[in-house]
């Protein structure tokens, strides 16, 4: 077996490296204070190409891997993550379009978001209605005539108050006998009457990220929004968590390797009873169980990735991934700021953010006890 990357692939890696120490390294603490985001960043991001490098090239995309993008993901996360979702996420969505969409949808959705030139978000998650989403969704479209008419609300929907369009997973047929059939994806533009974001501040991490709360009243859509076929969308959306988590992965595996790159920096230069905190063995096995941990999350996601690359989605190796390195860099964080002291505690060490930062891997794109249910469920079938 290989492990050995391509050119390409070092070349992309080592770009998105230069890029995130030296586009937003010394403004990620004042994004994460004002929790706010310079869209400018974005713009040259996607300019560079870091943007949807999965899409295809018929479509305006690279036409690269899944791989590739955890390769950018996990750059950019070592540098800030909320800066790293506010840069890649303007593509979630983009996966349902590409795998389920027409052929006018995806020329008319896709190209724009590769060039930056517009913002996709997907509007999942309710108040009520987190893990279970099939069977605790209330979120309705009607449909009368060419049209479909929205009424409810989402929560903690990443771009929502920053999105030209959401991919919105909706009940269409709310009586069905079977509940995975309830549900479609729709596209709502979030210009069109009746819908509302409202943005949610004060969250524990990755503050430079958008994050909102969504309304819709009688929003109408054509009913040429819908993304595959009706009653298809719960399928659509584990589609689409599928990919999307193991970005999530190798969003922790940049957390975590940057609070071992800030732990060795700081035990090195660090003195307790007259020496290094380096020399103690318990700071040692510290640092030799964050790479060890850190070594097997890493390759946990290269190879999950590298599967969807050649046509295999593994549903209980993605949710290893997400649920080991979701675990992986809490751990890694928690010690980092431990070997980091009173000064872990402070804004002004890069520790604490990362401490911060590093608990939503454990929550979004899937919990990690539902991940362990999927891996279970899927290994006693």
């Amino acid at each position: 077996m290989d492990f050995t990357m391509t050119k390409e692939q070092i070349d992309i890696q080592k770009a998105a490296k230069e890029f995130a120490e030296g586009e937003f390294s010394d403004r990620a603490e004042e994004f994460d204070r004002d929790e706010c985001f310079d869209e400018a960043i974005f713009k040259k991001a996607a300019e560079l190409g870091f943007v949807g490098v999965f899409i295809k090239e018929e479509y305006g995309g690279p036409g690269m891997g899944i791989l590739e993008h955890c390769l950018i993901q996990e750059e950019f996360a070592a540098i800030d993550a909320g800066i790293s979702v506010a840069i890649l996420s303007p593509v979630f969505g983009s996966e349902v379009v590409e795998a389920f969409g027409s052929e006018e949808q995806k020329k008319r959705y896709l190209p724009p978001l590769v060039k930056g030139e517009s913002i996709m978000g997907s509007a999942l998650t309710e108040p009520d209605a987190g893990s279970d989403l099939a069977g605790a969704l209330s979120t309705t479209a009607v449909r009368e005539g060419y049209e479909y008419i929205i009424n409810g609300s989402k929560m903690f929907i990443t771009n929502g108050d920053r999105a030209n369009y959401l991919l919105c997973f909706i009940q269409t047929d709310p009586d069905h006998a079977n509940r995975h059939k309830r549900h479609s994806m729709i596209m709502v533009e979030t210009d069109r009457e009746g819908f509302e974001a409202s943005h949610l501040t004060g969250k524990l991490g990755i503050r430079a990220s958008d994050t909102a709360e969504l309304s819709f009243n009688n929003v109408k859509v054509p009913c040429e929004n819908l993304i595959g076929k009706e009653g298809n969308g719960f399928a659509e959306a584990m589609h689409l968590f599928n990919l999307n988590r193991i970005g999530v992965a190798a969003q922790a595996v940049g957390i975590a390797r940057s609070a071992l790159e800030e732990s060795i920096k700081h035990v090195k230069k660090r003195f307790a009873f007259g020496s290094p905190l380096s020399s103690f063995q318990a700071t040692q096995f510290k640092i030799a169980d964050m790479f060890t941990w850190i070594q097997a999350g890493k390759n946990l996601v290269y190879e999950a990735a590298w599967r969807v690359d050649h046509g295999t989605i593994d549903h209980k190796l993605i949710a290893a991934a997400k649920s080991f390195c979701g675990q992986m860099v809490v751990k890694c964080a928690d010690m980092a700021l431990q070997m980091h002291g009173g000064y872990g505690y402070l804004a002004e060490y890069k520790v604490q953010r990362l401490y911060r930062d590093a608990k939503i891997t454990e929550l979004y794109e899937g919990t990690t006890e539902i991940e362990k249910i999927i891996m279970a469920r899927a290994l006693l079938r």
